[in-house]
Parts: structure tokens; C-alpha cells; sequence
């Protein structure tokens, strides 16, 4: 049992109370890359792929699905993979699990300490997503866990399968960004900044201005941003990350060059480099 808020038909606020049943899940879904802090501090922060063989494979099924629907949806309900997910779904429903039972909580502890240097306060929301991540695991294999009577238990696998995934988007949650927004950080700005500068960073550096942004986006994703967006959207959100900072053209008073604040992390050597890997 819960107190929440909602509106009511005049417009005002009004408390209800509700009843929980379950392992509730909320969604929240924007076209738009401005994010209230509370937002970003409640939820976790996705973006949909944008890579080209997403869009290859997004084109065809919307071929497949305006050629036949009704052949389109019949072939969608009889997936096995689909089918197979669905009634386990319902198998974990019909269990009737009261509780999942972390013993091995010095674990989670561990790796969680590891991971952070500085604490903040977001870290309190952070180690209960990780936490809820790492029970999806066991409650998706609960037939291959141990029970305390109709409770599950968490195994190691489930401890370590969830930090797994936690990892790949903690990065980007750590700074209250979208991981679409990061990611044209590291693939956009820190190599058009890189252009600028071929003989090093040390010395003469020179900004980027948006124009050449707007430039080095399209070579990566192969479209053209809206200048207003990278303006009013993505620059501040990076600037308020502590990623970028903007400084007056001297040539120029009137343009603004861009400067990743993290200089020292640009490395030219790329030995150590892999896909995905995180090093830039």
C-alpha cells in the first residue's frame, strides 16, 4: 500500500491511496533530451540505437508488416523465441514469489565500492537499481535457484550478471545523460576537437565551433542534426556534465568554440583501444 499523487479534472493534485501488487515497472518515454534532475536521478536513462543495421532491419519489418498485416501478426505470435518468453513469464507469475533473498550482500558491497571513487547522493538510488537488476536475474531463473521456502535466492551468477549489465549504461547515469547524448560526446566532439589539434593538445589548441560539429556528425551518423537542438539541448546538458566548456572566438566575439574539459583523457595512442572498450 502506497500514497501517491495524480491530478485531478480540475487541474489540482490530489492523493489516493493504491495497492501494489507485484513487481511494479514504470516507463517514461521523450522525444526530447531535456531531462528534469529528478528524472535523471529516478530513472534509468536509455536511447534507442541509432546504428545502421537497426535502421536496415527496422526498414524491412516495416515492409514485411505493410505487405501482409494479418501474415505479419500471425508470424509474430507464433515465434518460438516469443512464445517461449512469454510463458515463462507467466510461469514466474503463477510461482507466486513473496521475496528474493540476497545472502551474499558483502559482494554486491564489494563491486559496487569498486566501481565508485566519489560518492554522491544519486549513488543511494544507483545501488537499488543495481540491486533490482540483480534479483530480475533470479526471478527469470528461479527453477535453477535455491529456495528458502517459496522465497528465491540469489546466486553469485545473478550478482555478477548484474553488474554486467548495469555497467554498460553506468557511465552515462553517473553524469545524467542519455547514453545517445555521451555517445555523440565520444564519437562527435572529442574526435572534431582531435581534428582540430593533429600535433597535440599541449599546445595551441583550438576549439571546435558548432558548424564543424554539426559537420563531424553527419560523417558518423550519417544525418544532420538541428543546430537549434545542439544549442538548446545537447551543449548545455554536456556543459552542466562537466564534459565541455564554451570560451568566445577570439576572431569572432560573436561564435563560440567548444573545449572538452577532460583534455588529459584524449589519447592519441590507441594500443590499448578496443570497440566498445571505453577508451578514447
Amino acid at each position: 500500500m502506497a500514497k501517491i499523487t495524480d491530478k485531478n479534472q480540475g487541474g489540482g493534485n490530489r492523493t489516493k491511496t493504491v495497492i501494489i501488487r507485484g513487481f511494479p515497472s514504470v516507463i517514461f518515454c521523450t522525444a526530447g533530451l531535456s531531462i528534469d534532475e529528478q528524472e535523471s536521478t529516478r530513472f534509468i536513462l536509455l536511447s534507442p540505437e541509432i546504428n545502421q543495421e537497426k535502421i536496415r532491419e527496422a526498414i524491412r519489418e516495416r515492409i514485411k508488416r505493410s505487405a501482409d498485416s494479418d501474415l505479419y501478426r500471425y508470424s509474430l505470435e507464433t515465434h518460438p523465441k516469443r512464445i517461449q518468453l512469454k510463458n515463462r513469464i507467466k510461469a514466474i507469475r503463477q510461482e507466486e514469489i513473496p521475496e528474493i533473498i540476497i545472502k551474499d550482500e558483502k559482494k554486491i558491497e564489494q563491486m559496487f565500492f569498486e566501481r565508485v571513487k566519489i560518492f554522491k547522493p544519486r549513488h543511494q538510488r544507483d545501488i537499488g537499481r543495481v540491486i533490482s537488476l540483480i534479483k530480475v536475474f533470479a526471478l527469470l531463473n528461479l527453477w535453477f535457484r535455491e529456495r528458502e521456502g517459496s522465497s528465491v535466492i540469489v546466486s553469485e551468477d545473478d550478482i555478477n550478471e548484474g553488474f554486467k549489465l548495469y555497467d554498460g549504461i553506468s557511465e552515462s547515469q553517473e553524469m545524467n545523460l542519455p547514453p545517445y547524448v555521451y555517445d555523440l560526446y565520444k564519437r562527435v566532439i572529442l574526435p572534431a576537437y582531435q581534428d582540430n589539434n593533429p600535433d597535440g593538445i599541449d599546445i595551441g589548441t583550438r576549439g571546435v565551433t558548432r558548424q564543424e560539429l554539426l559537420k563531424k556528425h553527419y560523417e558518423v551518423f550519417g544525418r544532420y542534426i538541428p543546430l537549434w537542438q545542439l544549442r538548446q539541448e545537447i551543449i548545455p546538458m554536456l556543459e552542466t556534465a562537466g564534459l565541455i566548456i564554451q570560451e568566445p572566438d577570439k576572431n569572432n566575439k560573436r561564435a563560440y568554440l567548444i573545449y572538452p574539459t577532460a583534455q588529459l583523457t584524449i589519447s592519441k595512442d590507441k594500443q590499448y583501444s578496443e570497440v566498445d572498450g571505453g577508451v578514447i
